[in-house]
């Protein structure tokens, strides 16, 4: 958020989604009850350094950074909040005096503050862990709330795919050795992540829609939700129809790399070096977030598919979505909230996702970089929509940054490169090529039809069961 969004809250003043907290020094310790009542309601923001009669007195600077990570560290300590949650916690020039802002989400799970349960009205927090009716209600409200609690009974770890879970596994293992998620068998771990549940309405036990979506065998998801897929279509030449689809139907896990290979085979990823040191792809790093979006942030419960369509201008997703709030989104107008937080925590466990925001910001980081001055657009309403716009003619120059080197040059150097690997290898494909030098096999196609023209290279037989014949060197 920016100063004037902060003007706005505190205008608005306190109330079911608003906390104001002096805390000049540390945080006060009804914070935490707070952050308890906000998760188990409809999320809020906490603003440190404002009184209750909305005037601004700061946080003392010298105190921000322990301050920061003391509620970030006990936000994640299950023995404070439990299940632990992962927040956003910035600091924020308001009037010349520092104010520390705490983003604090709707969770889908009932939440504990040192072993209660707080919920959230008009008038503050209250403790309703000995209030029957008022815990019942909240555990169905967040049934209700978040598709991935959906209980299935039929549903055991017969009907789940082990080899996924066990990759799964592997890539938390990988990610943090010391994370105590893949030391636990397989039932564990998944009551761990909160997919298996009782169905307060019916008493029943079972894993959750979240549990099938990530780790179900295919059959078995077809069978429970046949309307379930992601349609990638590729729409260039044959804007009618389609040049290329994958129709994804499989779990969420496979389902992201099947996508991301999609993306990688149809996309250039353009050569870029961040701060001058380190070589890092625009495409994947753009298309990761896109991608993960799609899968974490869907509403399940809704028939309507969701799509990846790349087009010679765009790439643009959509998805059914249970809006939480409408219009287009930006850094600074972004309120971070997770529609499957469950599935969004799996996600980032192993490492296709990073904290609630961020996505958005990296979206709106690169896209231009890569999209050369290009914006992109997040809409969200009853169906989410991302469109990233491309390079008009989808092709790159290939320069390093704080480098001027002309697109002639640029191309000369990609035909040289083909040449030389037609050299190696007469029988490579167009799509080889294209993933070889990072740029779209329509890019490839026009160097070699040039290098056809300048008499170069010649293809001997048909398109398929052919081959290269390089006929001169180049210079």
């Amino acid at each position: 958020m920016i100063e004037k969004d902060i003007f706005k809250l505190i205008k608005t003043g306190e109330g079911i989604n608003i906390e104001f907290k002096e805390s000049k020094t540390s945080p006060t310790k009804d914070i935490y009850q707070t952050i308890c009542a906000f998760l188990n309601r409809i999320g809020g923001y906490i603003l440190l350094g404002v009184k209750d009669n909305e005037k601004i007195i700061g946080v003392n600077p010298e105190h921000i950074s322990k301050i920061k990570k003391e509620i970030v560290t006990s936000a994640s300590n299950p023995q404070k909040i439990n299940p632990p949650i992962s927040l956003m916690v910035e600091d924020i020039q308001v009037e010349g005096k520092t104010i520390i802002l705490v983003t604090v989400p709707e969770s889908s799970q009932v939440h504990r503050c040192n072993g209660k349960i707080y919920d959230r009205n008009e008038d503050g927090d209250f403790d309703i862990t000995n209030n029957n009716d008022a815990v019942a209600m909240l555990y169905m409200r967040k049934q209700t709330n978040f598709s991935e609690n959906k209980v299935y009974p039929f549903l055991t770890l017969k009907e789940l795919n082990e080899t996924v879970i066990e990759k799964t596994k592997k890539m938390i293992k990988s990610l943090n050795p010391n994370s105590p998620l893949p030391e636990m068998d397989n039932f564990s771990m998944l009551k761990s992540l909160g997919f298996y549940q009782e169905d307060v309405t019916t008493g029943k036990k079972g894993f959750t829609l979240g549990a099938l979506l990530l780790f179900g065998k295919d059959e078995i998801i077809y069978s429970t939700l046949a309307y379930y897929k992601t349609d990638a279509i590729l729409r260039i030449e044959n804007v009618d129809m389609y040049d290329d689809r994958e129709i994804v139907n499989t779990n969420l896990i496979d389902a992201f790399e099947i996508l991301m290979q999609f993306i990688k085979k149809h996309l250039p990823d353009p050569f870029y070096l961040e701060d001058n040191i380190h070589r890092l792809s625009l495409r994947d790093k753009i298309f990761r977030e896109v991608i993960s979006n799609i899968l974490m942030h869907r509403e399940y419960l809704s028939p309507l598919p969701a799509k990846l369509i790349i087009e010679k201008t765009r790439v643009v997703t959509e998805n059914a979505n249970r809006a939480h709030g409408y219009g287009h989104i930006t850094p600074d107008s972004l309120v971070p909230y997770s529609k499957n937080p469950k599935i969004a925590r799996v996600f980032r466990e192993i490492g296709r996702a990073d904290e609630l925001g961020s996505g958005v910001r990296n979206i709106f980081k690169y896209t231009p970089i890569y999209s050369k001055g290009g914006t992109p657009q997040l809409i969200e309403k009853d169906v989410f929509k991302i469109i990233i716009p491309l390079v008009p003619d989808n092709s790159y120059e290939i320069k390093e940054k704080g480098s001027e080197k002309s697109s002639e040059k640029g191309s000369e150097k990609s035909s040289e490169k083909i040449l030389g690997y037609m050299k190696e290898n007469k029988n490579i494909t167009i799509a080889e090529l294209s993933q070889k030098l990072g740029i779209s096999t329509r890019a490839v196609e026009k160097h070699i039809s040039k290098l056809k023209q300048q008499g170069k290279v010649k293809r001997i037989g048909p398109d398929k069961g052919g081959y290269w014949k390089v006929v001169k060197d180049e210079g």
